[in-house]
Formats: structure tokens, C-alpha cells, sequence
């Protein structure tokens, strides 16, 4: 939801909707009709819908639905967008493309909740967005002429968490789903925190835009929120404690901000907004698709695939994942993401061999759509695989042990004592990137690493040279011992894949692969964060999100561990406290250390495939 602003989320919506850049070919406004109506839910709201349907009328059509918080426009009777659908091919098949405000967004009524909670039951009157789905659909079905009574439900990112949604007591109208990016558990590693870490450069910049609204009202213009600087590293430094935000940009009307900076912890206000205890009994087929360089809902993505496959086995569910950022798949080629290449262009074969033959399929009852249960895209070899499950009972738990003289080996250290230390200073953090950028940077879950490695606070382990290719699928899960001189500190993991010096490519080249932050004080628990007692040695534990990579042989696997990635993640003070209103004098130095000894020895577990 909100790896960019709200604007450049809604530019990219708007490149795929309203086509801009798109060169003649198909006429949407010759082709389709244009329909807007208010579709009454159960306890009399009316939510704003646009319907576009085939001016044909000598076959049925199925409905392809998508529900989103951020404008079905263009709105007025004669306006048309440049796009339909999913792709081109989409619009030029055939479907009945309906779009509509979610409630309490723009032209629908009623009050909007962000990621409203799905109720256990629901009465005659009681509405979630999995009510709102279904009276949707049940109205369509009902009142569009020439449908042919199967509809489809689709949304990247936002609207993936309201198609996650529709899937629980779904219509049964409702034939097959594609959840894209989906938002399914905010607290647990989507768009708010990352095992406890505030998310803070995609959220501000996501929160400036994404307000509250006064509804029924269409979009404004209103212009980007003004920094003031280019230089986002000192702006967010010059912020100080994110209370300082409301104080001084959102002035206590965002309550969307105001709200996430009241619940730090896994409280029952992130609990109720998880989706994933409802994905059971999912009667339709569902394509689950995410992007490996997903900075925003990768975690959504897969855990919503592993919830179906787990809670649902008996529903048709599949899962796509290829080399993309947030909905990269959605515009573009897909050939590459900032300097690494893909070797083919990934997105078109996506929407054209994947995504157009499963609704094909699943509505039309056209032919194809012959996916498997899992068609992932591995990086570094840069081919498709298919696969009957995901994670992969073929891939085997390893440790990478963290060794002396910053060595990385599968081999566990066998001296009796030792452990690497560091600095570090919540005054001068570690920055996610290699220049000062106001917005989350896409490129930086591919970037290359170098800029840091010679900071003193970033620990750096390496192996020698492969001798043959390692290839890795499934979570990371590092297992790290360490200690510190403050009573908390986060403890952030990097995996990089080290390029050699004379690749014909980029050579040198330290490729992120996955990183992850991690807060200290939730080493026992999200519920209830705990105090380090200073000096004393104690183990945290977390899982990372799932890669598919080949470390090619003649490369080097690399890992990074730092207590700062700044502003990716909002500064740990070093002082256990409630972090948003910390003092400046609770923000101090600590050293850090971590374990590689016999009996307190670091690894990073990874599955590998053979």
C-alpha cells in the first residue's frame, strides 16, 4: 500500500487505467458503454460503481470487479479511461469491467475504515468489506444486462486486501479471484511495521496524501506535501520523535497516522485487521501474484497463498511470483529493475501467458489456463519454474554460520568464545540507500550495497567464492546471539549475492537479495515488548520473506548486520520506551554485539535446493 506516495500510487493506477503513454490501437469509448450507478448495501449505503460493458451484445459476458480507496475515475457519463482491465488484451476479449469506490471513499457514502476488520459473523445488518463484496456481486449479477453470471474479483495492493476479503463468504457468483500485493496482515510485515519496525519513508509520504474525506467528493488536485528539502535522510533526522509529525504536518487530522502511532505493539487493533484466520472454505479458483522485490506487501502476498493452501485445501489456489517491485507486473516489460536484468520481458509474458488464460478459463470457459500450483521466477538463473507446492519439500535447511575475520561458512565456528561489535549511534543511522531520496526508492530491494559496507557499524560476513551454483528458495531465518549496552536496539539482516570483480556485468556488483529489521524488544513476543538488560547475551529469532535465487558459481553469499536503515525504518532510540514520543536524551549511543562462538553461534538458516 504505500511502498510510494499516494500520487505516484495513483499516477501508476492511472498509467494502467487511463493509459497514458499508450499509443492508438483499441477504442475503449467505440467499444464499451459506460454505466455509473449506486449499488445499495444491506444497511441502505450506496457505494459509487462505474460499469463498463460490450457494446456487442451477441455473446454474454462475465464481470471482472475491482474495489479500490483510491477513485474509480475518470467519473461523468462521456469520460472514458485509455485502459480497461488488467492489459490490452483484457479490453479486447471481453468482459464487463466494473470499478467501485469502497465506502467511504470518494463518490461512495458511508465511513471509511482502513483495513477494516472482518467480522466472525455477520447479521442481517452487519457489514465488513467481505458484505459490501457480496451485495456488489449480487447486484451485478441481478441487474447488468448480458452477463453471463460468473464474475471475477481483482485489485493490486489495497484493492488485493479487499479481494483477499471477498474470498471470505464469498458470493457464489464469485468464480475465480486474483489477490495481487495483497495487504494481509498491516502489523505483520505488510505496509505498517516489519517484526516491529515502523515503516517510516513509505508511510509518511503515503499519509500526506491518504486523508480523510469528507464524502461524496471526487479527487482534488491539491499538488505533492512540500519537504521542504531534497534530502530525505536529514528531513526525517530533523523530525526527531514521530510524535513531532502529527505536531507538525498532520496537525491531528490524519487520523489514519495518528492511529498506527497509538498501536506499536500487536495489539487487538492490528489483530482484528489481519485477514488471513478468515481465508477458509474459498469456494472460488484464486491466482495469488506478488513481485520478489516487493517492499511493500510481499509478506502479504505469500502468506495469503500459504493461509488458502493451508485453511482451504480443497480450493484451486495458485501462486505467481516473478522479479517485480509493487505491482510491477501490472505496466512495462518487466526486463529489469534499476541495473540487474531479467533476461526476457517477465510482465508481458505474465499478463499474457498467466493472467489472461486464467480468467479466460475460469469465466469464459475458454481453453488454457493450465497453471501450476506455484510459478515462480528465479533470479540469478533468470528462468521460470514450475512447481506443485511452494515452500519446496525438495529444499533443505542449512545454516550460514557467522565466523571470525568476516568469514560466512556452512561450517559452524568451533572456537569456544568470540563475537564482532559495533557503534551504533541513533544520531548518524545507517542510510537504505545510497543517496538522499525523499519517497521509498523501488530499486533499493535490488540495489547495490558497496555504499555501506565500509561504514563502521555495519558488520559484514562473507563466503569465499562458490565453487558451484547455491541455489536458495523458501524464508530466510536468521538466529542471531548477541547483546547490548542499551535496553533495546534493532538488529537489521541483510543477504546480498557479491558479483565477481570481472563479471562481464556489473562487476562488484553487491546485490540486496532480502533484508529485514528487526526490534529488539519483540525478541519474546509482538504482544509485549521486553527490555535488553545490558551485556547480557540473549537470542533473537524472526523469519524473513521467501527468495528464489541463484547464487551463481564464482559469486560470493553475503550477510550484513546493522542496528539502523534509515528512513526505511523510523530510529530505535537505543532506550526502551514508547518510541513515537522518546526524548531526545533517550536517544544514545550502544554497542552492539553479536555472538559467533561454539556455543553461541549466529547463522542465518536458508533452504536450499539441490
Amino acid at each position: 500500500m504505500v511502498l510510494m506516495s499516494l500520487c505516484a500510487w495513483v499516477l501508476l493506477f492511472l498509467f494502467s487505467r487511463l493509459g497514458f503513454g499508450r499509443d492508438g490501437g483499441f477504442n475503449i469509448k467505440q467499444h464499451y458503454t459506460k454505466q455509473e450507478v449506486r449499488v445499495t448495501m444491506r444497511d441502505g449505503v450506496k457505494l459509487f460503481t462505474i460499469v463498463y460493458a460490450p457494446k456487442d451484445t451477441s455473446q454474454k459476458y462475465p464481470i471482472l470487479l475491482t474495489r479500490t480507496p483510491y477513485s474509480v475515475e475518470p467519473y461523468g457519463q462521456n469520460e472514458f479511461p485509455k485502459r480497461l482491465g488488467l492489459s490490452e488484451k483484457f479490453e479486447e476479449d471481453g468482459f464487463i469491467f466494473v470499478y467501485q469506490d469502497v465506502r467511504g471513499r470518494y463518490m461512495s457514502e458511508g465511513t471509511f475504515v482502513d483495513v477494516r476488520p472482518i467480522l466472525n459473523k455477520v447479521g442481517d445488518n452487519d457489514i465488513d468489506e467481505t458484505t459490501d463484496t457480496y451485495d456488489t456481486i449480487d447486484w451485478l449479477v441481478r441487474n447488468v444486462p448480458n452477463n453471463n453470471g460468473k464474475v471475477g474479483l481483482t485489485g493490486i495492493s489495497y484493492p488485493g486486501f479487499y479481494t483477499d476479503c471477498g474470498l471470505v463468504r464469498s458470493h457464489p457468483a464469485l468464480a475465480a479471484a486474483s489477490p495481487q500485493a495483497p495487504i494481509a496482515d498491516e502489523y505483520m510485515g505488510d505496509d505498517a511495521f516489519h517484526n516491529g519496525a515502523f515503516m517510516l519513508i513509505a508511510n509518511f509520504s503515503f499519509f500526506t496524501s491518504f486523508v480523510k474525506q469528507n464524502n461524496p467528493a471526487r479527487p482534488t488536485r491539491e499538488g505533492n506535501f512540500r519537504y521542504g528539502t531534497k534530502d530525505g535522510y536529514q528531513f526525517y533526522l530533523n523530525l526527531g520523535s514521530l510524535d513531532h509529525a502529527d505536531e507538525r504536518y498532520f496537525h491531528h487530522r490524519n487520523p489514519y497516522w495518528t492511529g498506527t502511532m497509538q498501536h506499536t505493539t500487536y495489539d487487538d487493533f492490528w489483530q482484528t485487521r489481519n485477514v488471513l484466520p478468515h481465508l477458509n472454505a474459498v469456494s472460488p479458483t484464486v491466482l495469488v501474484v506478488g513481485g520478489w522485490f516487493d517492499a511493500e506487501d510481499l509478506s502479504g502476498t505469500l502468506k495469503t497463498f500459504r493461509a488458502i493452501s493451508a485453511q482451504s485445501p480443497q480450493t484451486a489456489d495458485h501462486l505467481v511470483m516473478g522479479p517485480w517491485v509493487h505491482g510491477g507486473w501490472q505496466g512495462g516489460s518487466g526486463a529489469r529493475l534499476g541495473d540487474v536484468t531479467f533476461g526476457a520481458n517477465t510482465a508481458d509474458f505474465f499478463r499474457d501467458e498467466m493472467e489472461l488464460p486464467f480468467f479466460r478459463h475460469f469465466l469464459k470457459g475458454a481453453p488454457g489456463a493450465q497453471l501450476p500450483k506455484a510459478y515462480m521466477f528465479e533470479t540469478g538463473k533468470n528462468q521460470w519454474s514450475k512447481f506443485n507446492e511452494w515452500p519446496l519439500a525438495a529444499a533443505k535447511a542449512q545454516r550460514l554460520f557467522l565466523n571470525g575475520k568476516g568469514k560466512l561458512s556452512f561450517a559452524e565456528p568451533e572456537a569456544a568464545s568470540g563475537f564482532d561489535e559495533y557503534v551504533s549511534d541513533p544520531g548518524a543511522p545507517v542510510p537504505f540507500y545510497n543517496k538522499p531520496v525523499l519517497d521509498m526508492q523501488r530499486e533499493y530491494m535490488i540495489a547495490d550495497q558497496r555504499f555501506v559496507r565500509n561504514r563502521p557499524d555495519v558488520l559484514t560476513y562473507e563466503t569465499d567464492p562458490l565453487t558451484q551454483d547455491v541455489t536458495i528458495a523458501g524464508p530466510i531465518s536468521p538466529a542471531l546471539f548477541v547483546s547490548t549496552s542499551g535496553t533495546d536496539s534493532d538488529f537489521d539482516v541483510k543477504l546480498i549475492d557479491v558479483y565477481p570483480d570481472d563479471a562481464p556485468a556489473l562487476g562488484g556488483y553487491e546485490q540486496l537479495v532480502r533484508g529485514e529489521p528487526f526490534r529488539g524488544k519483540f525478541r519474546n513476543g509482538f504482544e509485549n515488548p521486553e527490555a535488553f538488560s545490558a551485556g547480557a547475551i540473549e537470542q533473537i529469532r524472526f523469519s524473513m520473506p521467501d527468495v528464489y535465487h541463484c547464487f551463481l558459481k564464482g559469486h560470493r553469499i553475503m550477510v550484513q548486520i546493522q542496528s539502523s536503515w534509515f528512513p526505511l525504518t523510523d530510529r530505535n532510540p537505543q532506550t526502551f520506551t514508547d518510541i513515537p514520543s522518546a526524548k531526545p536524551e533517550q536517544f544514545v549511543k550502544a554497542t552492539e554485539r553479536v555472538y559467533r562462538s561454539h556455543g553461541s553461534a549466529s547463522f542465518i538458516e536458508v533452504n536450499v535446493l539441490r
